[in-house]
């Protein structure tokens, strides 16, 4: 007899092939962009027709509801594998770490504490063994987080040991900095908040028209932080910039900090996977310099959210990050345990994803991925420039484009696109003026969906 409140293994085994087979549906039919790519009914209306509070308060759904169920919920959101999908930067993933989601949504092994998923901690290993080795730290240490910005947090969180090893148990000194250029991603001035050294610490350095880092005027930026009081713990570099795609000049960058005795921190959360690309690793060029480095595999790895690394040059920094207390975890020799390196305790098995999607399609595979989507935004930039109306102020290092057509409200014919559900992009300011921004990340984007999309544009704005 089965227990009270076990697993009906019959019905998991039919929702399961429901899933799958209404998951293969939408795939098949986002690939081929036949559906809107966006929808955005208001959470009142959406939660009527998903009948939200009815399941919550008297539950019993089936596997025959459940279809139903889940029809309305795939129909009712973003399709990121749609060829219209050019918006933010979160990959269609493949469907290796798709499986990898399901398999840990059913055993459940919080892998931090080795012995609660030793499968699942060992593939970790690997994968982060491997991508110390893509980045130049071959005597480096790491871990893998929910997130860019919590990578960020934790590789600051190093920094700050390194810079003050007390901070942990006296509290943070009152004179820290971090050097870092405007166009950092936000999780940088989020996580100068979180440390406690404040938003004012983060000390902005000069940068080009396009919001690189300007290496020439290095010098300057340190002096202003010094003269300022402060003893800058750390400084960031993007690669690349969230905003743009750009890369900063690493070398040079790391040069400089290994002269001045500053922690170099690289912001790769999604530039960072060019490494597998032999025709764009050399944006990475230098990057073996830093002293830690992010990287997202849930940008151009093709992973399901989240995975992104940490990694830093030097493993005992990682270790250094963290202080933790509690009998209950904490006791004799922890031996594997990845506890002592991140925020997380509960942490899902996130190397499964990527180790799966090595396996199925190979490092070659994965960087083939990142070529062909890079090379996909350069067409977009060669029509674009083609065309009268459209200016774009940079030519693409990434997957990542910023324009303008015409002079007139970029976010109106952004916001008509998204009402229309035809086509998903973003915007960003370059200079001070908005721009339009797409991401090419979905592989399904082609030259006739760019076109498409230069047409309607045009349309719109002379309209």
């Amino acid at each position: 007899m089965t227990p009270n409140h076990a697993w009906d293994i019959d019905d998991f085994v039919h929702a399961a092939e429901m899933t799958v087979q209404g998951l293969a549906a939408y795939v098949r039919e986002s690939q081929d962009g036949t559906a809107p790519v966006i929808r955005r009914r208001p959470p009142g209306e959406l939660a009527g027709r998903l009948g939200l509070a009815r399941w919550i308060r008297e539950g019993g759904m089936t596997p025959e509801s459940y279809q139903e169920w889940l029809d309305t919920y795939l129909v009712e959101g973003t399709r990121l594998h749609h060829p219209a999908y050019l918006a933010h930067q979160t990959a269609a993933p493949d469907f290796p770490a798709a499986l990898a989601d399901f398999v840990h949504g059913a055993i459940n092994n919080p892998m931090a504490i080795y012995e609660m998923g030793a499968a699942a901690a060992t593939v970790e290993f690997e994968v982060l063994r491997w991508m110390l080795a893509k980045v130049g730290f071959p005597e480096g240490g790491g871990v893998l987080t929910h997130g860019g910005s919590l990578a960020n947090l934790t590789a600051l969180l190093a920094a700050r040991a390194a810079a003050a090893p007390d901070a942990w148990t006296d509290g943070v000194p009152g004179d820290l900095a971090l050097l870092a250029p405007p166009s950092a991603h936000y999780s940088v001035t989020r996580a100068a908040a979180i440390l406690g050294l404040g938003e004012r610490a983060v000390v902005p350095l000069d940068v080009d028209d396009l919001g690189r880092i300007d290496v020439t005027r290095l010098p300057e930026g340190l002096d202003r932080a010094r003269r300022a009081g402060r003893r800058p713990m750390a400084l960031v570099a993007a690669a690349c910039a969230t905003g743009t795609g750009l890369y900063d000049d690493l070398r040079p960058i790391g040069e400089f900090c290994a002269e001045h005795d500053l922690w170099f921190h690289v912001d790769g959360a999604h530039g960072a996977s060019a490494l597998l690309s032999e025709e764009h690793r050399h944006l990475l060029d230098g990057v073996e310099l830093a002293d830690s480095v992010i990287w997202d595999a849930h940008k151009m790895l093709r992973t399901s959210g989240l995975v992104a690394a940490v990694l830093v040059r030097r493993e005992g920094d990682l270790d250094a990050a963290f202080r933790q207390r509690a009998s209950y975890l904490f006791y004799g020799d922890q031996g594997f345990d990845l506890i002592g390196r991140t925020v997380e305790c509960s942490k899902a098995a996130l190397g499964l994803k990527v180790f799966l999607n090595l396996a199925w399609r190979g490092e070659r595979g994965l960087g083939e991925h990142v070529a062909e989507r890079y090379a996909a935004a350069h067409r977009f930039w060669e029509l674009a420039r083609e065309r009268p109306g459209f200016h774009c102020p940079y030519e693409p290092e990434s997957n990542i484009v910023c324009f303008r057509y015409g002079d007139g409200d970029q976010a109106e014919i952004r916001e008509t696109l998204l009402e229309e559900g035809s086509f998903h992009l973003t915007s960003a300011e370059v200079g001070g003026v908005r721009h339009l921004r797409v991401t090419v990340i979905a592989p399904a984007t082609d030259d006739k969906t760019l076109e498409s999309l230069l047409d309607r544009i045009a349309a719109l704005g002379d309209a």
